[in-house]
């Protein structure tokens, strides 16, 4: 059995990320706690940094410096729900991932370490998958899951897998690293202690005595002196995604990197789930306007990105936007399992039997879902009535005739001239070549016919389905052409 490793990821940028990885800001951009009295830059963006705006400056100082600043309040909710696609998102690389609330993710990634071949893979695989959805995360793996938290949350990017090594890189770490109590932290730093490794010198009772039991448990937890539990975190059932633009979108290339963003965040949760889907609905919200919606179905279930993305770029090319887009939402319903397929060591007929199913597809995308259909025969003896249309690939029920039919067939039937009792087409008399096969039917719906089908062959080659109809209009009639 593996050794427990743990990787900790911290999301220090996450308040701003959750606005900006929609789109990127042009303009200078701050994210500040609306709540406290006196309102401070808690997080800002490039264009920021550039013009002087730091955070922990006071909002009155940032607007003196940029008075055109864009200004977002932290969203506590909108940065759990990121947080809960990103742990959702993670399972496909272990199913041990606990949430480490406001801003990090827990990951047990020994059991995983066989199936990724080293952990330089492993690593590079998560952190280059997260930066492609649009956040900046700090790694670091440990033993335990608080020391790799601590780690990470400090920005030490370290990878320690001997717990020999553990105390001593964690004693290196500031006091300010520990999340503990306000006043517990004060009063560490006031009894001039800098380090954690300070700290770890002290008497053991001393500190119980003076900061409780909790304390020592917690610094026990982070050096696995004592067992430290986490709840693991359970996917919902189905995915919503969320991204708010920093500024009005109304170019289409702007909507896809969006939706990108999104596809990826889904892709991840299917693929842990070894599962795909096959309707989604991207989500436009325009300000004072009802909210676009893009639905996209597929014609069997699929997790693949690029492919998902594909489509949806047919979809968006032919629409017109009523509004610019504040936001882009992505949701997915039906999670459905993903069934095997076996390889033919012969020939390319499985090949051939995958890349239909993506055909059908990419034509619905693009010239709308009632546009492509398929076929399918009804127990009926009526030609005209004996076809609907169904699923591309859905199996009918009915069964086949037993006399040959044409698949073009005329609607409606056209009426042919006669020469005597021969029917004839183009000024030519017809030969008849088999029939005649009586159709009787249809007395009960108002619509009966009685009519006798032929097959003919005209003058040049080509055969034709006709019938002599007994009742109502009398005469020959071509019904259809063979190919």
């Amino acid at each position: 059995m593996a050794s427990p490793l743990w990787l900790g990821l911290c999301f220090p940028h996450l308040p701003l990320e959750i606005h900006t990885r929609g789109a990127p800001a042009a303009a200078a951009l701050v994210i500040s706690d609306s709540q406290a009295a006196r309102p401070r830059v808690l997080a800002c963006n490039a264009a920021a940094l550039a013009q002087g705006i730091t955070p922990g400056m006071p909002l009155g100082a940032a607007y003196a410096l940029v008075a055109a600043l864009e200004l977002r309040p932290r969203s506590p909710a909108a940065e759990h729900e990121a947080l809960q696609r990103l742990a959702a998102w993670a399972i496909q690389y272990t199913p041990t991932v606990s949430l480490q609330p406001p801003q990090g993710l827990l990951l047990e990634i020994g059991g995983s370490l066989r199936l990724y071949g080293d952990l330089d893979h492993i690593l590079g695989s998560i952190k280059d998958g997260i930066e492609n959805m649009g956040i900046s995360p700090t790694m670091a793996v440990a033993p335990t899951p608080l020391g790799s938290w601590l780690l990470a949350r400090s920005g030490q990017e370290e990878r320690i897998t001997d717990h020999a090594v553990l105390e001593p890189r964690l004693s290196r770490l500031p006091i300010a690293a520990l999340e503990t109590a306000p006043a517990t932290l004060e009063a560490l730093q006031s009894m001039g202690l800098r380090r954690i490794g300070e700290c770890l010198r002290l008497p053991r009772s001393g500190l119980a005595r003076r900061f409780g039991r909790d304390f020592l448990s917690y610094l026990d937890r982070a050096l696995g002196r004592m067992p430290d539990p986490r709840r693991m975190f359970v996917p919902p059932p189905r995915y919503l995604g969320r991204l708010t633009l920093p500024a009005e979108v109304q170019d289409h290339a702007a909507l896809l990197f969006s939706a990108h963003r999104l596809i990826l965040e889904l892709g991840g949760m299917l693929r842990a789930r070894d599962a795909g889907v096959q309707r989604m609905v991207l989500g436009l919200w325009h300000h004072r306007h009802p909210v676009t919606r893009v639905a996209l179905g597929l014609a069997r279930p699929s997790r693949d990105p690029q492919h998902l993305l594909a489509l949806l770029r047919e979809r968006l090319a032919p629409l017109a936007l009523p509004a610019p887009v504040l936001e882009v939402t992505l949701e997915a319903d039906d999670i459905l399992p993903l069934g095997k397929a076996n390889s033919s060591i012969f020939d390319n007929a499985h090949e051939v039997a995958e890349a239909w199913p993506e055909l059908v597809e990419k034509l619905r995308a693009r010239m709308g879902r009632e546009a492509v259909q398929g076929l399918g025969a009804i127990a009926e003896h009526r030609p005209e009535r004996a076809w609907c249309c169904r699923e591309p690939r859905e199996i009918s029920a009915a069964e086949p005739p037993l006399a040959p039919r044409p698949l073009w067939l005329l609607d409606p039937p056209l009426p042919l001239s006669q020469d005597g009792q021969l029917p004839c087409w183009e000024d030519a008399p017809l030969t008849l070549q088999a029939g005649p096969e009586r159709i009787e039917t249809g007395w009960w719906d108002a619509a009966g016919v009685t009519r006798d089908y032929f097959v003919a062959a005209t003058r040049q080659g080509a055969r034709l389905w006709i019938f002599r109809e007994r009742q109502g209009r009398l005469g020959w009639f071509v019904q259809g052409v063979f190919a």
